[in-house]
């Protein structure tokens, strides 16, 4: 099934959800059976399978993702840029989203949290009392998680700041232990790898039926009225992978590259429109290398260690759109997040974002690592599931047109003449 399909198939879902909710309500039956059942059970069956790919497909990706780029001389001068560019890039998109998220509050309406409007399940007092009223000295509880004393424990509770944190490491040291032994490991961790992106790939594939299940529930039990919110979170993001592609990203083409943006823009233009229709960096890599050589006149040196390392660790709209997802859902929950647990959220987002498949909605297994981590309920990523189509293009095509600056920027700090010429003169040759 191509993506392309898939979002036609989603939004036909979402139309068919919306007319059997708002038909069916919480108490229609079909020989004995409430539809409303049926959804939820739908929905929650959906919930369950990407719960299921979470802790293997986030281990293994990291653990490939480090060894990969840990290993043959990488970690040199152009692999240092690179890194830096991308954790710098992915750390301003979440900011943005942050910003944004606090500025127009998506998840309040009429002064008060749209958890009843949304038709969200009641959170514990112990839950809110637990995530409320923290200051920054219980920073110090989120570095004690990242250093589990059992691997095993903390996969099955869920706690993935450990389970990154040792995978960071273990993919590193992989490639510094003797060759023999150091390969067998990655082909093992690189075939688990690909065949938990075979398995996210089918799961993918039962996203409109599981979109249909969990938007009729939400329909069937409060109308037309989650659309305020959800309008308001969908234009929230939207916003925020704005400021970061028409601000932050040129500004740093200007200033740092040296280049005109205007030019980028036309040369990538192509492989842009591929990212927005395919929701896929991972399917659009080759246009996006045709382009970054052909048209941005980057050497293929440069390209082909960027741009195939971007599509894998560098996700600078998923970044953002996580933030303001877990953001989202918690103002919905009426639940005020301090610093600590925003500090949390940015920390995931950026970690998370590394390990996140290049396929369309993978970034929902990272939600859901998120709201774990501070404590919301799972069963909420599925409010954001009907309008996550349409912004999992536009964030494609963010991470895309970073992966490519990231290409030009370091070309030109190498030293690159021929990059995007009619550059700016003042920064052409810094």
């Amino acid at each position: 099934m191509t993506p392309l399909k898939l979002h036609w198939q989603i939004l036909i879902a979402l139309l068919l959800a919306a007319l059997a909710g708002s038909l069916a309500g919480t108490d229609a039956t079909l020989f004995g059976v409430r539809w409303y059942a049926v959804f939820d059970f739908i929905g929650t069956l959906f919930l369950n399978a990407l719960k299921m790919l979470i802790v293997p497909l986030v281990v293994s990706s990291i653990i490939v993702g480090i060894a990969g780029i840990g290993g043959g001389g990488a970690f040199g001068r152009l692999g240092a840029k690179t890194l830096t560019y991308y954790a710098t890039t992915i750390l301003f998109a979440i900011l943005i989203g942050l910003a944004i998220v606090n500025m127009t509050a998506p998840g309040i309406i009429d002064g008060q949290p749209a958890k009843e409007r949304l038709g969200m399940a009641q959170v514990s007092e112990e839950t809110v009392a637990s995530m409320e009223g923290k200051g920054a000295g219980d920073l110090v509880g989120i570095f004690l998680r990242m250093v589990p004393t059992n691997l095993v424990s903390a996969a099955a509770d869920g706690q993935m700041l450990g389970l990154i944190f040792f995978s960071l490491l273990f993919g590193f040291f992989m490639t510094r232990i003797e060759e023999s032994y150091a390969e067998s490991q990655y082909k093992f961790w690189n075939g688990l790898f690909q065949v938990m992106m075979k398995i996210t790939d089918w799961v993918m594939k039962f996203a409109p039926i599981g979109v249909f299940g969990l938007v009729a529930k939400v329909v069937a039990s409060t109308g037309f009225a989650a659309i305020v919110p959800l309008a308001w979170f969908f234009f929230s993001v939207l916003a925020g992978l704005a400021v970061h592609s028409l601000l932050v990203l040129p500004a740093m083409l200007y200033f740092v590259g040296g280049v005109n943006p205007l030019r980028h823009y036309r040369a990538m233009a192509p492989a842009l429109l591929t990212a927005f229709s395919t929701s896929s960096s991972a399917a659009t890599l080759p246009l996006t290398m045709e382009c970054v050589e052909k048209n941005a006149g980057v050497s293929n040196r440069t390209s082909s260690f960027v741009l195939p390392l971007g599509a894998t660790v560098n996700m600078d709209g998923t970044a953002l759109y996580e933030c303001v997802a877990a953001m989202f859902i918690a103002q919905a929950y009426g639940i005020e997040l301090g610093f600590v647990q925003q500090f949390t959220i940015v920390l995931l987002a950026l970690v998370t974002s590394i390990g996140v498949a290049a396929i369309p909605s993978a970034s929902l297994v990272a939600i859901a690592i998120i709201l774990a981590a501070i404590g919301l309920p799972l069963e909420a990523i599925g409010l954001i599931l009907a309008v996550d189509r349409v912004l999992d293009m536009c964030r494609t095509a963010v991470n895309v047109f970073s992966d490519s600056c990231g290409a030009v920027i370091i070309a030109r700090l190498d030293g690159e003449e021929n990059v995007l010429p009619d550059t700016t003169p003042s920064a052409a040759k810094g």
